[in-house]
Parts: structure tokens; sequence; C-alpha cells
């Protein structure tokens, strides 16, 4: 019997970042289901719709079976393994993200690796993964999401393959405590470039609004990276490698631990 995989995101469903994951995952032998926000829900963390009715509706043509939700990724994994799912997965998936989720400040924002830490706190494999992009074609990426620009297909292709047979690695493997695996793929990624175990980088952005006439408005910076260390997503990303980090909170503020 196939392995199943519940594939979400936080850039919407109709992304060719997610539609390019689905198929990988179906290439190494996943029965794919999908539950995928029905727009962008970038930059929410693990926020619930706790104040309004969530609807969904059947998503055609991507995995083995698919509903767009109009709720955030957390909503989305939640409901799906609630209400929407006849048995557990056996791996819980969020990505393909267009960007980086590196740097421990985004990942507390990210709706990627939300959307998979959902899935770690019912007990299941998780796995979040991202591509870096440069910001000129970032920008054109967001603002076309459903199609793939030609000179990053090939990269998105190989990030997507890697991703799946990594998700397909923890099939059956025993899951203690809640963890989450945050793969982070250079934008130049092929299918040779190797993958280091990381940590998140200490970055600190300030103020990330700028005024307008009206009040505030979000705009993104680089902010300044505290850290030295040569083993951060960040310093692993700038070297061309494959950044695996795992997010152990079951140990966060556990006795023993240090603050820095």
């Amino acid at each position: 019997m196939k392995p199943t995989a519940l594939l979400t995101n936080d850039d919407g469903i109709n992304t060719a970042f997610l539609q390019a994951l689905a198929q990988a995952c179906k290439d190494v032998g996943f029965r794919m289901l999908v539950a995928a926000p029905s727009g962008e829900r970038s930059w929410i963390g693990r926020a619930f719709s706790r104040h309004h009715e969530v609807t969904l509706a059947a998503f055609p043509g991507i995995g083995d079976q698919a509903w767009s939700i109009d709720g955030t990724p957390s909503d989305c994994v939640n409901i799906a393994l609630g209400h929407l799912l006849p048995a557990m997965p056996d791996v819980v998936i969020s990505g393909l993200n267009i960007g980086l989720n590196a740097t421990m400040p985004l990942c507390l924002s990210s709706g990627t690796l939300a959307g998979a830490t959902e899935g770690a706190a019912w007990g299941l494999p998780a796995v979040a993964c991202s591509l870096d992009l440069e910001q000129a074609v970032f920008e054109r990426v967001h603002r076309t999401s459903a199609t793939c620009p030609d000179e990053i297909r090939p990269h998105l292709d190989a990030a997507c393959r890697h991703a799946a047979r990594f998700a397909l690695g923890l099939v059956g493997q025993p899951v203690t405590g809640l963890h989450v695996h945050s793969l982070n793929y250079p934008s130049t990624v092929t299918a040779t470039t190797p993958m280091e175990r990381s940590h998140p980088a200490l970055v600190r952005h300030g103020s990330l609004f700028q005024p307008t006439q009206l009040g505030y408005r979000f705009r993104w910076n680089d902010g300044e990276n505290y850290s030295s260390e040569g083993q951060t997503d960040l310093a692993v990303l700038e070297r061309g490698s494959i950044s695996h980090t795992v997010y152990d909170f079951g140990t966060v503020g556990r006795p023993g631990a240090t603050a820095q």
C-alpha cells in the first residue's frame, strides 16, 4: 500500500511551487492529499481562524484529492486531520515555500513552518521546505505564483525531488516529542547539492513597518545577523548547501537551557 502524505503551504493552493512538490511526492510513491489555503497566508505563524467560519471546496487537478480552504495553514492541517482524511497520513509536508524560511525570527512567523508544526502536534513526522530566491526573482514569482519562470524551474524541480525523498525516508520512523524538519534550498540547488545540519541564525530586524499617510505598512528588511558560527541556516545556504534544521519544540524551556 502506498504511504500517504498530507501537503499544505502558506502561499496558496494554486501556486506552481506546491503543484511541483505534489507531483514530486507522487513520483516517489506517495498517495497525495492536499489541504492548502485558498490564497496567500504568509507571515501568519501558527494562527487559527477563531473568529470566523472556515469554508472549503474541492480543488481538482492536484494530488489524489485536494481541498482549497479559506483559512490559515494551521487551519488547513487541523481540519484535514480532524475531519477530511479517513485515516492519519504517514507524513505532513508544508511547502514548497516561495522564498527562504531561515533564521529564528522568520521561522517564528512562518506559515510554512506552522503548517508542519500542526502535523507534528498530532504526533506525525513533519517537514517544512523552502526555496531561497534572489529578491528580484522572488518579487516576480510572488506576483505570478501560479507559474514558474523557466530559469528557476530546474532548481524548483530539484528541490521538490529532494524534499519528496526526504519525507519518504521519515515514513515508518518512530516519532518522539514534537519536532519539525525544516529544509531550506539554495536558489541554485541541483541533484548533487549536499545537505548540512544547521541551526537558526539570530537576526534582528528592528522595525518592519514604514509610516504611511494613514498609519504604517509592512516593509521587509534583511536585518542584522548576530550569528558568526558556520553552521547556521543562513551560513549553510550562503555556501550553496541545503540547510536542514530540526526544530525540537519539546525541549523549549527545559531546565538547563541557557539564555545568551
